[in-house]
């Protein structure tokens, strides 16, 4: 390695540029035999490092929200459930809710994609530089009661209201106290016109009363969740159950005969 070699090195190294440092040998020695212009080179060597970097913090931000597992909208079977609105997905992968601070519901029954498909905007919305925290709703509420024991509501609050997509999975699949309903009405009004939110349930709103236990409460969550909203309503047969029913494993039971006695 020449002198020179090891000074622009130690100065990659000092600038943090890491990839640029391991590649700009390889890339000087292309240019030389094309004999490319020093412009176009610097371009090259430059646009190497600005997509490592973009590789590196979209794995670093992917890390941090949460996923139970990576999943991309491509990967997404729309002809599998019974309905759904692709054109409506499609649209909300174009991002344009998350710049309106709009907020997105996605309901339906068990095992129809609804998760998947929160994951699939949350990441898109990585790649195109947005926070994304995702997390369920149970375990959510218990942190918050658990900030609220420990006298740290406010940091929390603001750390959830800061991220740019918050996606909230599972609502519907037990039902809350009042201390955990009043939490998350306190995120939700914290959120509200602020940033977006993404929410799945396999409840349909008029049985979120029974959720909250609460139809005050319930209607004023809905207000606000609602007022900038997109709702996609996801209809069919659990998608994990498909290949078992396939198989012979799992059957659906068969409908209680009627009854052909008289009764009062």
């Amino acid at each position: 390695m020449s002198l020179q070699s090891e000074r622009l090195e130690l100065l990659m190294q000092r600038l943090a540029l890491a990839d640029m440092a391991q590649q700009y040998a390889s890339l000087a020695e292309e240019a030389a035999r094309k004999n490319l212009p020093y412009c176009d080179f610097l371009e090259q060597v430059l646009e190497g490092e600005y997509h490592a970097r973009q590789d590196r913090n979209i794995k670093v931000r992917t890390q941090l929200a949460g996923f139970p597992d990576a999943r991309r909208l491509e990967q997404f079977d729309f002809k599998f459930p019974a309905s759904i609105d692709e054109k409506k997905i499609r649209e909300l992968a174009s991002l344009r809710f998350l710049e309106r601070h709009e907020n997105a519901v996605l309901l339906g029954p068990p095992g129809v994609g609804k998760t998947h498909l929160a994951v699939s905007l949350g990441m898109e919305a990585i790649r195109n530089g947005f926070s994304v925290y995702f997390v369920s709703l149970p375990d959510l509420l218990e942190k918050l009661v658990q900030a609220q024991v420990e006298n740290r509501m406010r940091r929390k609050m603001a750390h959830l209201r800061k991220c740019r997509l918050l996606i909230l999975d599972e609502i519907g699949y037990r039902t809350l106290d009042r201390n955990q309903t009043t939490c998350l009405f306190q995120l939700i009004s914290e959120r509200y016109e602020r940033a977006s939110m993404i929410l799945t349930s396999n409840k349909s709103y008029g049985e979120w009363g029974a959720i909250f236990q609460d139809n005050v409460i319930a209607s004023a969550i809905l207000d606000r969740l609602l007022h900038h909203s997109h709702t996609i309503n996801i209809k069919g047969e659990s998608y994990r159950l498909k290949d078992k029913r396939k198989a012979g494993v799992w059957t659906q039971a068969a409908p209680e005969p009627a009854s052909s006695g008289g009764g009062a």
